[in-house]
């Protein structure tokens, strides 16, 4: 979340950046400078009147070995009103603290000065493209998955409900072959590889700030008060949580691969078909936490990673810089990937990679030692590397030719068979 301090430093710059997301509820914005005000005016009162009551406990002592006991007396009487005092001006410094917490959690994050407004997806920024895109009669990968019996989405609504398919036989294979692969990328490119847990408490989720944000997108479970993760950065970033890392430590580079779970709430319509948007999937997550300084060569670096991912597996694609309209909450600056789909012609998102800046930093307390020993705010960064249903759908609905489906050459090494007959 953003901080008091840069809130009521930077008034005007904040409302023009909050601005570029469409946050239009700019009166929380003074809302929260009057809090604080109103804070440091509690503080100072409770602080004056805890010092006068400290004055005057050392006077009853003093007074006690007199012998002066009635003037002693008359102290205590006063001391215990002052107690009472503070006792009230603490309830009231609590309280202020409480609803300025709160309404600090309504903020999103600012973009950095490279995004535009906009005012819709289209008015999203187009970096590069890879491939071309030609007419096709490829066949949609759900069309595929049934003609070869790879994936069968039938079942799956039988046994849980949509959303949540069934691979099968070679489907099962290229499954794994595409977790492993993305995850031997990722280790060779000095990430070190996690398995963490796919439960998390609500302190995580609230610290990359899926909490309060996106509540209704997340499964819970309410007789442990657990939630589900979205996605593997919930658990990895939280890893550090609470630490002060030392500087020679920087970057940390860590992925993991874990299954997702996504409610979808309000995804309707032709959009969800197949493997479109589920409510299960396998991802391989990258994350880096690093300084101010570099954490704008480290989002370079990993939109690098993904983008020679997608090279390698030979599909048509773009990289999209957001504009505020369509970033995410927490986000100070996100590249999407998208892939062309040959089968429902238009494309599809397959990745998300972000720079947070400080802003999960500071629900995490996430810090660093500077080379003065100094605490400094740390910088979060996470990309999907990759989501696997969409890249199935697309190697499947890409790389189709006389009735099978050729696997791409850097996945033959994981997955022991060259095509998916169809």
């Amino acid at each position: 979340m953003l901080t008091l301090q840069t809130i009521t430093q930077k008034k005007d710059e904040v409302v023009r950046l909050l601005d570029i997301k469409h946050f239009k509820n700019t009166e929380l914005i003074d809302k929260i400078i009057e809090l604080d005000a109103e804070r440091k005016k509690t503080q100072s009162e409770s602080d004056r009147l805890q010092a006068e009551m400290n004055r005057i406990s050392k006077e009853i002592g003093i007074l006690f070995q007199k012998g002066e006991k009635e003037k002693a007396n008359v102290l205590k009487n006063k001391s215990v009103e002052l107690k009472e005092r503070i006792n009230a001006e603490g309830t009231q410094l609590q309280t202020i603290v409480n609803e300025l917490n709160d309404i600090l959690l309504e903020i999103p994050n600012l973009p950095h000065p490279l995004v535009i407004k906009g005012e819709s997806e289209a008015d999203n920024q187009l970096i590069r493209q890879h491939g071309e895109i030609a007419p096709s009669e490829n066949l949609p990968h759900w069309e595929i998955a049934e003609k070869s019996g790879i994936i069968d989405f039938e079942t799956g609504v039988k046994i849980t409900g949509s959303g949540f398919p069934v691979y099968r036989g070679k489907g099962a294979k290229l499954q794994r072959a595409l977790i492993n692969y993305f995850l031997d990328h990722a280790v060779n490119a000095g990430y070190t590889e996690i398995e963490p847990p796919v439960f998390v408490n609500r302190e995580s989720a609230f610290g990359t700030c899926q909490l309060p944000d996106k509540d209704g997108q997340m499964y819970f479970i309410n007789e442990d008060n657990y939630y589900l993760i979205p996605t593997a950065e919930v658990p990895l970033t939280n890893i550090y949580r609470d630490k002060i890392l030392d500087i020679k430590d920087l970057p940390v580079k860590i992925t993991g691969y874990t299954p997702c779970f996504r409610r979808e709430a309000g995804s309707y319509g032709k959009n969800v078909r197949g493997l479109n948007r589920l409510h299960q999937f396998d991802k391989v997550e990258i994350v880096q936490i690093t300084t101010p300084e570099k954490s704008y060569t480290a989002l370079e670096e990993m939109v690098s990673h993904v983008e020679n991912i997608l090279l390698e597996l030979g599909l048509v694609f773009r990289i999209i810089r957001l504009c505020g309209k369509d970033m995410s909450f927490a986000s100070a600056m996100t590249y999407d990937f998208e892939v062309y789909s040959f089968g429902q012609q238009r494309w599809l998102e397959v990745s998300s990679v972000s720079n947070f800046e400080s802003f999960q930093a500071n629900r995490l307390r996430l810090r660093y030692k500077d080379e003065n020993g100094k605490n400094q705010t740390a910088h979060t960064l996470n990309g999907s590397a990759l989501a696997l249903p969409r890249i199935v759908a697309a190697i499947l609905e890409h790389h189709q030719q006389d009735n099978k489906v050729l696997i791409p050459d850097k996945l033959l090494p994981y997955t022991g068979f060259e095509f998916i007959e169809f």
